[in-house]
């Protein structure tokens, strides 16, 4: 059901570009692959699996294991042995999979009231999101999310469409970068670059590379992973 109070029209336009990004149908059978992880001048090796349910499982051939101390939920502290790199790694690829993953408009945004803002000289429309946990807008240009902007707790961010991959059966970004803000001062914490690759396999669009470039607070790091071995299953 359509959310009351919303103008139609921004629905309508938010929708067409919400439907026209590429994602994985339900017969996604899942994948394999080798994978390679550079973090500056570290590169590391290992396998990746996704399986038809969207789950990632990550093994790294050589883990390196860090102490790191968390709090429980009591509110006592523990001391746990983790590989940073591998939980970067899977993070990264959940992120990558959540973009393909298919939902719904009315599962995704069913709640939402949708509204116009303003038109900027590139010829995007800003929409408006009222009824959405994570205040997000958008902008769209070209039947296209050309803007994303969200504040989720104590982090605002705005993601930039740059550049496409045309499927034919949807759109997949491939350049885009992020502004990540404090929403209570609006300072800058971090900005990063992305450039992803894709190939066909079968009949689906599975990445090949992912180049990130981040800029924390002056302070420069480039990350790079790549796949090889690409098998679906």
């Amino acid at each position: 059901m359509t959310a009351v109070n919303t103008d139609t029209k921004a629905r309508d336009l938010f929708q067409a570009a919400y439907e026209n990004r590429y994602t994985w149908d339900a017969n996604f059978p899942g994948m394999t692959a080798d994978v390679s992880a550079r973090v500056n001048d570290e590169t590391r090796t290992g396998k990746v699996r996704i399986d038809s349910d969207l789950t990632v499982e990550v093994t790294m051939d050589e883990p390196k294991l860090t102490t790191r101390t968390t709090k429980t939920p009591d509110g006592s502290e523990k001391t746990v042995e983790v590989d940073e790199g591998h939980e970067w790694l899977t993070n990264q690829l959940r992120d990558v999979v959540t973009h393909r993953r298919r939902k719904s408009f009315e599962e995704a945004h069913g709640k939402s009231s949708f509204s116009f803002g303003e038109s900027d000289d590139t010829g995007a429309v800003e929409i408006l999101v009222s009824g959405d946990s994570m205040g997000s807008n958008y902008k769209i240009r070209d039947n296209q999310i050309s803007l994303v902007s969200r504040v989720m707790g104590r982090i605002a961010f705005v993601i930039n469409h740059l550049a496409k991959l045309d499927t034919g059966e949807g759109y997949i970004s491939s350049a885009y970068n992020a502004v990540f803000r404090n929403p209570q001062t609006d300072e800058v914490v971090r900005q990063t670059k992305f450039e992803d690759s894709y190939e066909k396999f079968g009949n689906y669009y599975l990445m090949t590379k992912q180049v990130v470039h981040a800029n924390e607070k002056g302070k420069q790091d480039e990350y790079e992973i790549e796949f090889s071995n690409i098998q679906l299953m």
